[in-house]
């Protein structure tokens, strides 16, 4: 039986569930799970047929109030209850969601590793090669033959993104069954080419930088996350510091959005909770008595965590005085 891993396999069960959610982006439309039919000219859920309730109006058998209710009662109060669970789990938790389910971040994750091998940096924006090896001294070796492999897995992460974003706007066999003979029709072939060229540049040039600044979903979720003093955040025990002497600023490397975990939370703003640097941290500390320095903190221990950043700016600021 292999020996469990330093972090109690956090990063194994992360991964599944990036997979499985993965997988659920793939098959909701084929399904009916949700999308929207411009075909049929309504949305599916669960199986069933999402109308808004406007055909009545149409045909004259309901009133404009009726219609305005039918809105709010079959739109914009079920987004909105989608958006309040989103922000809740967001206020309490961070974005969680970015860092354990969402198919573009797992796509974020898998280019960094390749491109990592490529070039020795896990984006072209990385101003110095990382060193060539993992947190458990594991080596890295780094060679730009691995571009044949980057280069068109991001292309295909691309292709197959367009193709599933296609689906959730046309019947999905409609769009395979024209793709498997070789003739899709014409705005599906400008759809899925413009998809494919537009994501195959962001895939290799701006993957974190998207989550960073354009995801609006992300942001929505920074955004509760850092009004709530108490969230959970990644705790550092800089009583400890002297023990990061022994590592190589291994959570530094490892962040996929290249934030600096030992850092106060506002410089966090976009961490995805993705915990990669606790674990990295783990693993590089695994033979320390005293445990890893990053933890996972929430209620008072993440207020207390970040107050512990601006005790030695006090101190200083007492001694002049």
């Amino acid at each position: 039986m292999p020996a469990m891993p330093p972090d109690g396999g956090r990063q194994h069960l992360r991964r599944w569930a990036q997979a499985g959610f993965f997988v659920l982006f793939v098959l909701a439309p084929v399904f009916n799970l949700l999308r929207f039919d411009l075909v049929a000219g309504h949305a599916w859920f669960l199986g069933f047929e999402w109308h808004a309730g406007l055909e009545d109006f149409s045909a004259g058998n309901i009133g404009a109030l009726e219609a305005v209710q039918r809105v709010i009662g079959r739109v914009l109060l079920p987004i909105l209850a989608a958006g309040a669970l989103l922000i809740g789990v967001s206020w309490r938790w961070g974005r969680l969601y970015c860092g354990w389910l969402c198919p573009h971040f797992s796509v974020v994750e898998t280019i960094n590793t390749f491109m990592r091998r490529a070039i020795g940096k896990p984006s072209v924006w990385e101003p110095r090669t990382l060193p060539p090896r993992e947190p458990d001294g594991t080596p890295v070796h780094y060679d730009r033959l691995w571009w044949l492999v980057t280069a068109p897995l991001a292309v295909g992460f691309a292709f197959v993104w367009a193709v599933v974003l296609l689906t959730y706007l046309l019947p999905p066999f409609q769009v395979y069954s024209h793709l498997l003979a070789g003739a899709p029709s014409r705005n599906e072939f400008i759809f899925i080419t413009a998809g494919t060229v537009v994501l195959s540049a962001e895939f290799l040039f701006a993957r974190h930088l998207f989550c960073r600044y354009a995801c609006a979903v992300g942001m929505f979720q920074s955004l509760a996350w850092m009004g709530n003093k108490k969230a959970m955040v990644v705790g550092f025990e800089r009583d400890r510091a002297a023990d990061c002497a022994t590592c190589y600023s291994a959570c530094d490397h490892v962040c996929p959005m290249r934030l600096k975990p030992r850092n106060i939370k506002r410089t966090m703003f976009t961490c995805t909770q993705c915990s990669q640097c606790i674990s990295a941290c783990a693993t590089t500390q695994r033979d320390n008595p005293n445990g890893p320095l990053l933890q996972w903190v929430s209620g008072e221990a993440a207020r207390h965590n970040e107050a512990a950043f601006s005790a030695p700016k006090q101190e200083r600021k007492t001694r002049e005085e």
